[in-house]
């Protein structure tokens, strides 16, 4: 399947906006009450919720420039700990997800980091209670291989976000959710690999993608 680059950037628009609605919305939420609140209790509650929704928004934010933007430097490879603080960050608010770096290597290309930040988003997304995330890469010979881990007592992953990582397309027509999982798709296919996604087993869910840049 093929998409128009301004369709395509519309859908990512989307995503986006989707995403941040409801910690900016929480955040104008608690404006709106703490002008009208003189409880001090309650005032420092809403202090506290405000708080919380602010470093949420700055963490999907610095997650979204680094996985869908120009982040990261003009370079061809990225620092690994970048990706790694901007995972831990987009998760660490729920504290429902542990995150399990096994990424050896201090620089991957920038397409690498790309699908591994935009897989890792969607492997999250389908511990719906929770669980372990564990993300790992390896490269040798000029190929580069991907691998995360999901576990834990529920796991979703809808079937359109399956047929777009893997084969480019689940239905006529990519849906604003589905715009990361096209990204990776068409990313690693651009490098000459391709995007495995097993069936969940007794909780456990992998992804894998392998990658050759030029």
């Amino acid at each position: 399947m093929t998409i128009d680059p301004v369709e395509f950037a519309s859908l990512l628009c989307s995503r986006l906006c989707h995403d941040l609605l409801s910690p900016i919305g929480a955040l104008n939420n608690g404006l709106e009450l703490l002008a009208d609140e003189t409880d001090p209790a309650m005032r420092e509650r809403c202090m506290e919720l405000m708080a919380e929704s602010a470093r949420t928004s700055a963490a999907k934010l610095k997650f979204f420039r680094l996985a869908f933007g120009a982040a990261g430097g003009f370079g061809e490879a990225v620092d690994t700990r970048e990706a790694q603080q901007a995972i831990e960050g987009l998760f660490g608010e729920a504290k429902r997800l542990k995150i399990n770096w096994l990424v050896e290597e201090p620089m991957l290309p920038k397409a690498a980091i790309k699908v591994l930040l935009n897989l890792s988003m969607i492997a999250g997304d389908t511990l719906v209670r929770g669980g372990s995330l564990d993300i790992g890469s390896e490269s040798s010979d000029g190929a580069i291989e991907i691998v995360l881990k999901v576990e834990g007592p529920r796991i979703t992953l809808d079937e359109e976000l399956r047929g777009t990582l893997v084969a480019g397309r689940a239905s006529d027509a990519v849906t604003p959710r589905a715009a990361a999982a096209f990204l990776v798709h068409e990313m690693v296919k651009a490098a000459n690999g391709r995007v495995l996604v097993s069936a969940p087993a007794d909780g456990v869910l992998l992804f894998g993608a392998t990658m050759r840049p030029k």
